[in-house]
């Protein structure tokens, strides 16, 4: 895997939903380190990537209430464990589970494997909450995918975290997972 800075210069064989994440970032002037590969959609998978980028690759989960009336997208370490009642508790929401991957189009216009951050750009009636955990926030950089699952970014936290949730019109709610 190489390191480049920036959007791929040849975008022929990309999907649309990748172009666009590139665009938005370029837009907002938000600079960022890319890396391609092959399909990232396991944790195992992310800490080759995390190497390349000297940084942690976050686990993105997108989550729903029983009666899918509220939906969730949670950014925690992917080195954590997810325990959804430590969650439920701290969110007043209780029988949280995963979403469907039809939910997940809707609203993130995303496919399972490739849930990110960025996906918010596409919640235009901001239907989906975001979550972080605190450590997520304390690193300097996070990686994260560009709505697909074969390439990953690094971008400043800080500016993930001001610049582009501001200009998608979305807030975060820090939580506090132990994982234990």
């Amino acid at each position: 895997m190489e390191l480049y800075k920036g959007r791929p210069e040849d975008v022929t064989g990309r999907e649309e939903r990748e172009i666009r994440v590139y665009d938005f970032l370029d837009k907002l002037g938000i600079e960022y380190v890319r890396t391609d590969h092959g399909h990232a959609d396991t944790m195992e998978a992310c800490n080759e990537i995390d190497a390349v980028l000297d940084v942690l690759i976050c686990k993105n989960l997108f989550l729903c209430n029983r009666q899918k009336t509220n939906y969730y997208l949670l950014m925690m370490p992917g080195d954590k464990p997810f325990k959804t009642k430590e969650l439920s508790s701290q969110i007043n929401s209780a029988r949280l589970s995963f979403a469907s991957a039809e939910d997940m189009e809707k609203y993130l216009d995303i496919h399972p494997g490739a849930v990110s951050i960025m996906g918010l750009m596409n919640d235009h009636d901001n239907a989906v909450q975001l979550l972080v955990d605190e450590d997520v926030l304390k690193g300097a950089y996070l990686g994260c995918h560009p709505c697909v699952n074969t390439s990953s970014l690094k971008m400043k936290t800080e500016e993930v975290f001001t610049k582009f949730l501001d200009a998608v019109h979305h807030k975060a709610i820090t939580v506090v997972l132990k994982g234990e």
